[in-house]
């Protein structure tokens, strides 16, 4: 059976509408600003906010932002907690300005020396804190002994948590294939066990992975290039049913062979 959920890539900022065009797509997934800072959002689109979500409307291409990556709303430090929760908001407030479909943002950590309970209930403090214009889709991560989002034991006590918030009702889950992989999951069985925590799944983060099964490195590589299995790698796209956005490396040309790869087998 043919895919039915939109394909799509993570695009530069300043024109995803053109960029999903230029590669055959129905979404685009981007930064708003520089991922590794802490400063607010910028919208680069020519026209400003409303004009990218009009052309986007118009060209039928749905929008996804992900956040910055220094986010983090687990930790027990001030300092990168307390601004994290106000970029949050601030990406939230950007995204619902474009007309995003959602804002993904990792699911973060704490110190070796602190007490994880405290990560999981800084996320709950934190979705009632966050007034969700858009879904925040939660992301699994590859790496982190303290991550709360890593194995499937932290992604279901954290979103146990999170279901304690009021406003929960707008947090999705994003899974991510590599950082599965990397992270320890098993892929045959990752959709069926995130279903069963959650209750659903999104959005799909599609990427082969560099390194082994349970390494803790996040690093993404071509589609049919890593180390995860192929007929695998499909099966997981196809099983989650939901949009999918490739992360991978070669520009244009490189993620329309991607594309191509991705639907020759869905």
């Amino acid at each position: 059976m043919a895919a039915t959920f939109a394909i799509g890539a993570h695009v530069d900022s300043a024109d995803p509408v053109s960029a999903a065009r230029e590669r055959g797509a129905g979404l685009s997934q981007f930064f708003l600003g520089n991922p590794q800072s802490y400063k607010g959002p910028e919208v680069e689109y020519a026209g400003g906010a409303e004009a990218l979500k009009a052309d986007a409307a118009a060209a039928g291409v749905d929008l996804y932002v992900h956040a910055p990556y220094l986010i983090n709303v687990a930790t027990t430090n001030n300092r990168i907690r307390i601004p994290s929760r106000k970029l949050l908001q601030q990406f939230i407030d950007a995204g619902a300005s474009v007309g995003a479909k959602g804002l993904i943002v990792h699911g973060g950590h704490v110190d070796k020396a602190e007490d994880v309970e405290k990560g999981f209930d800084n996320w709950r403090k934190a979705i009632e804190a966050t007034d969700l214009k858009i879904p925040l889709l939660l992301e699994n991560t590859a790496g982190g002994d303290n991550a709360m989002a890593r194995t499937l034991e932290r992604i279901a006590r954290t979103w146990d948590a999170i279901g304690q918030a009021e406003g929960s009702d707008n947090v999705g889950f994003c899974l991510d294939t590599c950082h599965a992989h990397a992270g320890g999951i098993p892929l045959a069985s990752a959709v069926d066990a995130i279903r069963s925590i959650t209750g659903r799944i999104d959005l799909v983060h599609c990427n082969d992975s560099r390194d082994e099964f349970d390494s803790g490195a996040d690093r993404h590589t071509n589609l049919g290039e890593g180390l995860i299995d192929a007929d695998e790698l499909a099966a997981t796209v196809r099983a989650a049913a939901a949009p999918v956005v490739i992360e991978t490396r070669g520009g244009l040309e490189g993620q329309r062979a991607d594309l191509d790869w991705l639907r020759e087998r869905l």
